[in-house]
């Protein structure tokens, strides 16, 4: 396998890594309609600090997201816009194969 391979299978593997999480996957979607702190996503996420600060660590790990302080606060936004759209088109894409799969009432996808 060319190291180029190996590279592009790895960062794959990461994106996984992270999508495999629930709390991660929701963690990114929210990021794609702006930056946010921690404390406005822990609460919007109805999870507590210490879960979120642990899974944004996992997602800077991963290189997902990147931080931008501001003065006490920092910001969290996604690495790249273009992981945002590739995050819809995933998110579409399985409600094409699995409609019944997301609703109101949330996700049941296995």
């Amino acid at each position: 396998m060319s190291t180029a391979t190996l590279t592009h299978t790895s960062a794959l593997s990461r994106l996984g890594h992270a999508l495999s999480d629930e709390t991660r996957s929701r963690i990114l979607l929210a990021l794609r309609t702006g930056p946010a702190r921690p404390t406005e996503l822990a609460e919007s996420l109805g999870v507590s600090k210490q879960v979120m600060s642990n899974q944004l660590a996992c997602l800077r790990g991963c290189g997902l997201v990147t931080t931008t302080a501001e003065g006490r606060h920092v910001w969290y936004d996604l690495a790249d816009p273009l992981l945002g759209r590739a995050l819809g088109d995933l998110l579409a894409l399985t409600l094409t194969i699995d409609p019944d799969c997301c609703s109101a009432e949330g996700c049941t996808c296995a």
